[in-house]
């Protein structure tokens, strides 16, 4: 993506009325923010993966490299954390712990698990999924309310496989 066709979509979006446009292509990651923020001046963030591009200048509006993330900082917590295996959700849905309203939860903390016992239910398109535990060992954390929207790969439960 060029300048150009950067100082175009800056343009389109102040015309749309749009407060935020968010732009995720191969190598260029493009947020857009209008309004209030900074007084009702535009602000854009462009950063180029994996090289970082220089800031772009347009007519009323100011240009940034966004912040590369950092190293997360190792915390008692954290380091307790590795010792414990992450069971994440498979699927995009909702997760329940009960296989119905009127039943007990699968699991709790505390509960020992095998490979293959059931952990909990992510609904998809109306269909329940069972999802099963591919480690044994005995549950730390459940991460996740009931009920609650869940995304693909977020982890869920965190077992103790000793």
């Amino acid at each position: 993506m060029d300048i150009k066709e950067i100082q175009n979509l800056i343009k389109f979006v102040a015309k749309s009325g749009a407060t935020e446009v968010k732009l995720e292509m191969d190598d260029v990651k493009i947020t857009i923010r209008t309004g209030p923020i900074g007084g009702g001046s535009e602000t854009t963030f462009v950063q180029q993966i994996p090289v970082a591009q220089s800031p772009v200048a347009a007519p009323a509006t100011q240009v940034e490299a966004a912040p590369v993330k950092a190293e997360p900082v190792k915390t008692e917590a954290t380091e307790e954390n590795t010792n414990y295996i992450t069971i994440k959700s498979p699927i995009i849905g909702t997760f329940y712990r009960k296989p119905s309203p009127d039943k007990p939860s699968f699991v709790e903390v505390g509960s020992t698990i095998g490979k293959g016992d059931v952990l909990c239910v992510i609904e998809a398109m109306k269909l329940f999924n069972d999802i099963e535990s591919e480690v044994s060992g005995k549950i730390v954390k459940i991460l996740v309310d009931d009920s609650s929207p869940v995304e693909f790969d977020q982890p869920l439960f965190l077992v103790d496989p000793s």
